[in-house]
């Protein structure tokens, strides 16, 4: 199962950065005997003024035809990492082909492309800027990998 993480705004060189492709990379490593990877990150950005709903469309673009669309929102389902794990299992064993995770802007998704989300996931309840929230994803996305493979990154 391919993932795909769709994200308003690009990650300039620094910190968030490099823990995102420290993270991707380990994913790839890790995931692939899994079936679950390749990790591709498209990150899109709307003109000036145009909203939630140009991010929206952009993102929405960004997503492969026929992907399972995730939406990372604050009032979405908290799962802790083994239930997140064993999430990505089915859906790679239900025969998905492409996962796509979508992160919205400062203002968040936009409704009507949150819901068009067949999944909607938090990262807790507390608000995170987007560009950590997508480096706490693909750790996670890392961390669940690990989980299903039975390294021992996970300790809990």
């Amino acid at each position: 199962m391919r993932v795909h993480i769709c994200a308003v705004g690009r990650l300039r060189q620094g910190p968030e950065r490099s823990l995102v492709e420290d993270y991707a990379n380990r994913f790839d490593r890790t995931g692939r005997p899994l079936g679950l990877g390749p990790l591709a990150i498209a990150e899109v950005e709307a003109r000036k003024g145009g909203g939630m709903g140009a991010e929206a469309a952009l993102l929405a673009r960004a997503a492969p035809r026929g992907a399972l669309l995730c939406a990372l929102d604050e009032r979405g389902k908290a799962l802790g990492s083994p239930q997140f794990a064993r999430l990505l299992a089915r859906w790679r064993d239900e025969g998905r082909q492409d996962l796509a995770f979508l992160i919205g802007g400062a203002d968040g998704l936009c409704p009507e492309l949150r819901d068009r989300a067949a999944f909607r996931l938090s990262l807790g309840p507390m608000v995170w800027p987007h560009m950590l929230a997508r480096v706490m994803l693909v750790e996670q996305l890392y961390r669940a990998a690990s989980i299903l493979a039975g390294t021992p990154y996970h300790r809990a």
